[in-house]
């Protein structure tokens, strides 16, 4: 069961001292100070849970860390503690919940002595509770009942960290609208509980400071502001205020949702963040300066003033929900004055529509009227917005027949703010989250609108509890203890255990800053930073520095286009700064950040048009940052450059636009089939239309490639063998080629008619050190751009003449023209580049699609020759590979059968199939639906359905006996007997979910491991656990088992060599720059290979005295997903698509192979062309040379290595 309280964090002065500047040491009393983590439970090392957010201890203490000369003064409210909330966003939009206790503490003794800190100096300290359930008033109730245990003059029965482990750790999450939880602290009862789904969603909040900060003007301006997505800041000297107003506004908007940056409580040396471009909002401490900023068109929200600023207007609620929204809530807010001449008794029923609000406090009743009334402001301006929904090709919602609609009822021009929040994101996002899901069956808004078309109260859309939860009690941990009456008090908040590791860095750190070290010339140079960071923490580092370099090239893009006529563009400011952000950065965020920021740009409604001063900037720095990104194989940037520079133009003398676009010709990318293929990947990929039919959604993509193609000004002849070669990929028809020939010939007709041929020469070498896929001959460059226009007008002209022959020829010549003028110019120097090009030619006819299923593919399994012997034979190609999809459909593929390589369609789960295996006779699956699922390998029957786990099965093995062996992520591993239906044994258990899993049937020895990053070992027939295997410090991610050998790959980036037998770890494998997903083991060299999320595949090799590194391998340059190797042969899939296969020579008698490096034998053999696709897992049959990858859309690549060789 999940717990409700994630993590309890104590964030203060480290023992790294740094100012908010970076600058190291003590600076005085008057300064601020970086906050760092120094404390958590559960521990880095202990934990079940992803750890707390790295950038968590800047933003518990936005301020920073303050020291003072003094403690808490009663006398004195500046030295009160403070209690306030704050939420921050993770990558996916997923939100943490936190509960914040900031005091004044003793700075600990060994920190005041390295820094030569004052004697009985305090610092701040912050202390919190971290929850993913947004249950606030908990969070706050048990974190002050730890605060005041903690300086309770009559101490605690347990060690205060005691308390907290067990509180974090035995405390879970309520069933939903089922449970209440009562739980102890001490002598404090607390209760928590978490109302149904069926109503609106959970808000443990008051909704009261937002309505009593604002008066209801100003509070329908900040609500229509938030709604149209402009970009707000809130202001208020209280950190709660932020906080519960932000959370407020989100719910209030239901059932859409915000869908921008959101950073309810901003830390004070991030206040440049408010200059960004982008929709956010953000809340500010009111002392925080911002002069200097530009804030244009930001809508500056005074909390404490009740006070709203902003440079743009905001569009008015249209009439009539403006004077119905605008009554109710005055009806809600001062109910003794405006409802003063309405009678006491009801009259004619109307109290059960609009029941009267009591004049008492304010409390949940309020807070649920005032949703329900913004919920009904919904209902009313949306009316029958459904009736407008088109899921086509190009929109999603017909915007326009909605407004026509609206304006025909009631009797007005179209509205500004209707029209600016229905091309909102927030809009569209709500209308993609109701089309074919589950949500709509409960989406209050339309149950709202059904409910007063049919003249019900609307207040029955709402669940009434009709029983009381069931009470579940969770005992104290200290309970029937029989203590000494021992208490524990505290003088301070006290450290938690620190491991000896722990105590090490933190000496070295103290004694480095109190200068206790070596002198200089004895010791290595080094960063100390660098040594006292964990990767965590310097993955926060890092995350910070991105998002530094970003705000500061929104703010220079800003200030770019504002260049004057008179300015020269090359030497300013600003273009010197992008420039060198993008020049300097090795890892391209200077690059990526600039395209990105131009893309935001456009997309908040910047029309995209420069003068002449932006324009000559924006085009070279769009070409430096497509240079660079070229070189280091960012094809992400690159394809969001070439789509930024269709959108910004200037006008030239004769008022036509010129954009951007035309003028990044001289770029090799655009000559490469490789970035024009992974392009058209991305776009079908992204279409929101994936049900059209899939030769009408080729085509509009391809399409749009060639427009872009001629946006660049390319020559005929490439654009078209590069959209021919594409479109015969995907096996659209003839009328759909027919369609794209045209388009593409007219959109070169009016280039040339205006621009005029491109001239430049364009090498046709590919940056990645492969051959053009059409080499040119340098003498005939000049002649080929008017041959292609040439064909391109007469095989326009052909389509329409009645003469078929001519028809057929013309298109003959084109794709004569389109796919060998490249052989032909080869042919002329020789018999070398031509037989170049037909080996090109040969190695793409080995590669296969294979389509099928509908949604991403998820398990691939290899089927050998010798498992498929009963339905075959004996051929030499025999040999299946099996899939598994979103579309819950297990799929057989035989390679052998060209052209029709689907053997059968296996139906019966209702999930994600995650695992497959397979024998001679049967194969089995398993599922997100908890399932596992054997099926008859011949007539494709379902012969049994396994049910026993309570979670997605994530591992299944087909062992012999009629057994299957399975790992779910409920954290078991259990035996199965097919024939009698039934589970044999749960053989094993894990604390959390198991990832993977290994089994040698000939010993009975299984390992498994996962989340709780622990190897663990059990002997089925022993019916006992061997081995706990402890060092892995991440999830454990692959898992190899050979003999007395166990390998595992970790998260933590490292690989591990353990013994079976003694338990123990024999060697740490830790060159690896990312999380290790693939580990193989060599029986014949007894060599381990690893594959990780760096793209690099490294081999080791066992010498005397420990293993080592022997060869690396680049060919691939995303994560490797799989690795196979056999005795003479190995293979490697990708994530990126791109696969390879490696082949060692054999021994010869009397030969000197043996000498030397083993593992370094392994040689590449052969590669295909790769194309971009996003890759989900990858099988390999080595004994037939076959590679087969699953994708994220859907497609099958079979890559056949022994075809044309």
């Amino acid at each position: 069961m999940s717990r409700i309280f994630e993590y309890f964090v104590v964030c203060g002065l480290g023992p790294e001292i740094r100012t908010l500047d970076g600058n190291k040491g003590f600076h005085g009393s008057g300064v601020m100070y970086l906050p760092s983590l120094l404390d958590q439970y559960p521990p880095l090392n202990h934990s079940l849970y992803p750890p707390p957010p790295p950038q968590l201890p800047t933003c518990v203490l936005p301020a920073g860390v303050e020291l003072y000369t003094s403690g808490f003064n009663p006398t004195d409210f500046s030295t009160f503690p403070r209690s306030y909330p704050i939420v921050l966003t993770e990558g996916d939009g997923s939100k943490i919940y936190v509960s914040c206790i900031s005091f004044r503490d003793p700075v600990c003794e060994d920190i005041a002595e390295a820094y030569h800190i004052p004697a009985n100096s305090f610092a701040d300290k912050c202390i919190c509770l971290v929850s993913r359930a947004p249950s606030f008033g908990i969070l706050r109730d048990a974190l002050e009942e730890l605060f005041a245990l903690c300086f309770s003059p009559d101490g605690s029965r347990q060690p205060l960290w005691g308390v907290i482990a067990s509180l974090v750790s035995s405390v879970p999450l309520p069933t939903p609208g089922k449970d209440r939880v009562l739980f102890a602290i001490e002598n404090s009862l607390l209760a928590v509980e978490v109302p149904s789904k069926d109503g609106l969603p959970h808000a443990d909040i008051s909704f009261q400071p937002l309505v009593q900060c604002l008066d209801v003007d100003n509070f329908l301006n900040l609500f229509t502001a938030v709604l149209l997505e402009r970009r707000i800041l809130l202001r208020s000297n209280k950190y709660s205020l932020l906080t519960l107003v932000s959370e407020a506004l989100c719910h209030l908007i239901y059932p859409f949702r915000w869908q921008h940056v959101y950073i309810p409580l901003l830390f004070f040396s991030g206040v440049d963040y408010i200059d960004a471009p982008t929709p956010y909002m953000m809340g500010l401490h009111s002392g925080v300066d911002t002069f200097g900023l530009t804030m244009d068109g930001v809508v500056v929200v005074d909390l404490e003033h009740n006070r709203i600023t902003t440079s743009e207007e905001i569009p008015p609620i249209p009439e009539p929900e403006l004077s119905s929204l605008r009554t109710e809530i005055m009806k809600l807010l001062y109910p003794n004055v405006v409802g003063i001449d309405e009678l006491k008794a009801s009259f004619g029923g109307s109290s059960e529509q609009c029941p009267r609000v009591s004049s008492k406090p304010w409390g949940e009743d309020h807070d649920l009227q005032l949703r329900f009334i913004f919920l009904k402001f919904f209902a009313s301006v949306l009316g029958g917005y459904r009736n407008f929904i088109e899921n086509t090709a190009t929109q999603v919602f017909n915007s326009q027949a909605f407004l026509k609609k609206r304006s025909r009822l009631t009797n007005q021009p179209p509205e500004p703010m209707i029209s600016q929040f229905l091309d909102s994101q927030g809009f569209l996002d709500y209308l993609e989250r109701g089309l074919g899901s589950e949500e709509n069956g409960n989406n209050l808004l339309d149950k709202l609108q059904d409910a007063i078309g049919r003249g019900q109260n609307p207040l029955s859309i709402l669940p009434s509890p009709l029983t009381e939860p069931e009470i579940v009690t969770i005992s104290d941990s200290d309970a029937g203890t029989s203590g000494s009456g021992a208490r524990y008090n505290y003088d301070r908040f006290p450290s938690n255990i620190r491991t000896e590791e722990q105590e090490e860095k933190r000496r070295q750190i103290l004694a480095a800053a109190s200068g206790a070290l070596s002198p200089p010339s004895m010791l290595v140079v080094k960063d100390p930073k660098a040594e006292s960071l964990s990767p965590r923490e310097r993955a926060a580092e890092r995350e910070r520095m991105v998002l530094d370099i970003k705000v500061k090239l929104q703010g220079l893009w800003l200030r770019l286009l504002k260049l004057g006529a008179t300015d020269d563009p090359l030497s300013s400011f600003e273009y010197g700064t992008i420039l060198a952000l993008i020049e300097s950065d090795a890892e391209g965020i200077g690059g990526s950040g600039f395209v990105e920021c131009i893309r935001e740009h456009i997309h908040s409604g910047w029309p995209g048009q420069l003068t002449e001063e932006q324009f000559i900037a924006v085009k070279e720095l769009l070409k430096t940052a497509i240079s660079r990104a070229t070189s280091r194989n960012d094809m992400a940037t690159v394809r969001d450059g070439l789509e930024v520079s269709a959108e910004m133009y200037k006008k030239d003398t004769n008022n036509v636009s010129d954009y951007v676009q035309r003028h990044l010709r001289s770029l090799s990318i655009w000559e490469e089939l490789r970035f024009w293929d992974g392009y058209f990947d991305y776009l079908i990929d992204s279409s929101s239309n994936k049900s059209a039919n899939y030769a009408t959604l080729v085509t509009t993509q391809l399409i749009l490639v060639a427009s872009h193609m001629a946006g660049l000004g390319l020559p005929d002849t490439d654009a078209w063998y590069t959209i021919e070669t594409i479109a015969e990929k995907n096996n659209i028809g003839y009328k759909q080629i027919i369609k794209l020939r045209g388009f593409l010939s007219h959109m070169q007709q009016i280039y040339i008619r205006y621009w005029g041929i491109h001239s430049l020469k364009v090498q046709s070498v590919s940056p990645y050190g492969l051959s053009s896929p059409r080499p040119q001959d340098a003498n005939n460059d000049n002649q080929q751009p008017a041959e292609a226009s040439g064909v391109g007008r007469s095989w326009v002209q052909s389509m329409f003449s009645r003469d078929t022959s001519i028809r057929a020829n013309s298109f003959s010549r084109v794709r004569k023209w389109s796919s060998d003028s490249g052989s032909l110019a080869a042919n002329e120097n020789g018999t070398k580049q031509d037989s170049a090009a037909v080996g090109q030619k040969k190695m793409q006819t080995n590669v296969r699609l294979l389509r099928g299923h509908t949604g991403a593919v998820t398990a691939l399994h290899s089927v050998t020759r010798r498992e498929v012997w009963d339905l075959v034979g004996d051929r030499e190609d025999a040999g299946f590979f099996i899939s598994g999809s979103t579309d819950c459909l297990v799929k057989i593929w035989d390679p052998s059968l060209r052209g029709s390589e689907l053997r059968a369609t296996l139906k019966g789960h209702t999930g994600t199939v995650r695992a497959i295996s397979s024998d001679r006779g049967k194969v089995v699956s398993g599922s997100d639906d908890q399932s596992v699922i054997v099926w008859d390998k011949q007539t494709t029957q379902l012969l049994e359905e396994l049910k026993g786990h309570d979670a997605q099965v994530t591992c299944v093995r087909m062992l012999s006996g009629e057994r299957v062996l399975t790992a779910s992520h409920d954290g078991t591993l259990k035996m199965w007997d097919v024939r009698t239906d039934t589970c044999v044994a749960t053989v094993g258990r894990c604390t959390s979910a198991v990832i993977c899993m290994e089994y040698d049937d000939s010993t009975g020895i299984l390992a498994a491991a996962g989340r709780d990053v622990v190897a663990n070992i059990w002997d089925i027939r022993a019916g006992k656990q061997m081995h706990k295997l402890l060092g892995h410090t991440r999830w454990i991610r692959s898992i190899r088992m050979v003999g007395d050998t166990l390998v595992t790959g970790s998260d933590d980036w490292t690989a591990r060599m353990w013994s079976v037998s003694r338990g123990t770890c024999d060697a740490i494998l830790g060159c690896h720059a990312g999380p290790i997903l693939c580990v193989e083991y060599s029986m014949a060299d007894k060599g381990i290979i690893t594959g990780s999320t760096d793209g690099f595949v490294r081999f080791w090799e066992n010498e005397e005295g420990g293993i080592r590194c022997v060869k690396n391998v680049t060919v691939h340059a995303a994560s490797i997903l799989s690795i196979n190797a056999g005795e003479h042969w190995l293979g490697i899939g990708a994530a990126d698509n791109s696969m390879s296969l490696f082949h060692r020579p054999q021994e010869r008698f009397g030969g000197l192979s043996s000498a030397g490096s083993k593992m370094a034998g392994w040689q590449l053999y052969r590669t295909p062309q790769k194309t971009v696709a996003v890759v989900r897992c990858v099988a390999l049959d080595l004994e037939r040379k076959r590679i087969c990858s699953g994708g994220r859309n859907g497609l099958l690549r079979l890559w056949d290595a022994t075809i044309n060789i």
